[in-house]
């Protein structure tokens, strides 16, 4: 593994972060919110522009730039930096991926080349508020997420007026950016219980029966949507199996989306931490008490460098999540540095995203507190970064959940012991404590995460 960043790499960090720097304050974050779509259009179509950046991880035959997970995930570092509200997470890192593994060659060719130039936004629906679950993020992946046939997920079935076409009908919450997307990406169940899977729907915002409400989200720059479909017409995307397949196509596509998405939502994290850290230690060299700048008082410092450590090693984690993804991550393989096996991508990006998400939150949290008085005042901006990994934990989370699901694909627990911690007859789960797929592959996933903590990769992420 080459640790340094490309020349390409390091121009995609450079153009993205000078461009948000000019247009992308925390007034001028305040103010996109406040929109009917919820983002700054004409920044969201010059960052298509500029950068291409809704097309960054999506192949040049279909318009994009060509890029990877690695790529995208440094992008999402930069926008997370000043909290960019835009449609980048729910069409390019969610909705685009699942396009291209799942959707026919005719859909693929009509679809992704309007994602990469900015000009077709798409949000995924996953029902009962179950995406972390579905993107394998947390939980075994079993197709419960999707309602299992019964009541309280989105049911298809075949129009009744003939050809290809299918109905749907059900609820939708917590749907990212859903309110304002254009396509919408609707996981339902068909086929009831004889023969029921899960299917993946293209449902255009104008369709008839659909009905869309924004909703209040704790975190206004990731907004959200209740989508109500009532007997609502839908192209399937991709071609259905009947049932008859031997696997889940579509938990697996879902399944392959989480591994990239969890290294872009765990670099997007590190963005907002080291955001809110740098903020916070600007404001305690410049406030001063009893004649000097809080900054040098011994406790605020020892505070500040927890702050730092976690951020820095979150950091590590998240790059190596990335790098693992673009790698294809596949178990069995040497995929991680001096040739240890079992470091598969999803595991270092669950593991990722559970230790950028709690850098996020202590970051965030010592800057409420380190900032005073003013720092509780709602209309700070300390809170936007609050606000953040609050709802980050709650859409993408729990952070223990991520790590037990690490821990469950690694082997960590035995048969019995899957929901989630172990504990088989008052006994932990921990089995196959030498093997190359138990607790050694996972301790190796670690070790490589700390050796780059010290070893360069954080350098290249210093301001």
């Amino acid at each position: 593994m080459d640790a340094a960043f490309t020349e390409e790499q390091d121009e995609i960090r450079r153009t993205l972060r000078t461009l948000l720097r000019e247009r992308c304050g925390p007034d001028e974050v305040k103010a996109a919110v406040q929109t009917a779509p919820g983002y700054d259009e004409a920044l969201w179509r010059q960052l298509a522009r500029t950068l291409g950046l809704p097309g960054l991880a999506l192949p040049s035959a279909y318009g994009g730039v060509g890029c990877g997970v690695a790529e995208l995930a440094l992008a999402c570092e930069e926008t997370g930096h000043v909290l960019l509200p835009s449609p980048l997470l729910a069409t390019t890192v969610f909705a685009a991926p699942l396009v291209a593994a799942v959707g026919t060659e005719a859909q693929r060719a009509e679809l992704l080349p309007r994602i990469a130039e900015g000009a077709l936004t798409a949000a995924l629906a996953v029902p009962g508020r179950a995406l972390p679950e579905a993107l394998g993020l947390v939980g075994a992946r079993d197709g419960a997420w999707a309602g299992g046939g019964r009541a309280g997920g989105v049911q298809a079935r075949p129009d009744s007026g003939g050809g290809a076409r299918w109905r749907l009908y059900g609820q939708v919450e917590q749907v990212l950016g859903g309110h304002s997307a254009e396509l919408l990406l609707v996981a339902a169940r068909a086929g009831g219980y004889t023969r029921g899977r899960t299917l993946l729907f293209l449902v255009p915002a104008g369709a008839d029966g659909l009905v869309r409400t924004r909703l209040t989200a704790l975190d206004a720059t990731r907004p959200q949507a209740r989508i109500e479909l009532r007997n609502v017409p839908a192209e399937l995307l991709g071609v259905d199996d009947g049932g008859s397949g031997s696997g889940d196509g579509v938990a697996e596509a879902l399944a392959a989306v989480g591994t990239a998405a969890a290294a872009v939502l765990a670099a997007e994290a590190v963005g907002a931490a080291d955001a809110a850290l740098a903020r916070t230690v600007d404001y305690v060299r410049a406030r001063e008490q009893f004649g000097r700048p809080i900054g040098s008082f011994q406790a605020v410092k020892h505070r500040l460098a927890d702050v730092y450590v976690a951020v820095q090693a979150a950091r590590s984690a998240a790059y190596y999540a990335a790098w693992a993804a673009s790698q294809g991550g596949a178990e069995g393989t040497d995929a991680a540095p001096g040739g240890a096996q079992g470091t598969d991508a999803a595991v270092a990006g669950g593991l990722a995203l559970a230790q950028a998400l709690e850098a996020q939150r202590m970051a965030a949290a010592e800057a409420v507190q380190l900032h005073g008085g003013i720092g509780f005042t709602w209309e700070h901006e300390a809170h936007l970064y609050f606000k953040r990994a609050a709802s980050d934990e709650l859409l993408f989370g729990p952070v223990h959940r991520l790590r037990a699901r690490a821990a469950e694909r690694e082997g960590l627990f035995g048969a019995t012991d899957r929901a989630p911690y172990g504990g088989h007859d008052g006994r932990g789960g921990m089995v196959d404590t030498a093997g190359a797929g138990g607790t050694m592959g996972l301790i190796s996933a670690l070790g490589v995460m700390g050796v780059m903590g010290v070893t360069g990769v954080t350098g290249h992420g210093r301001r």
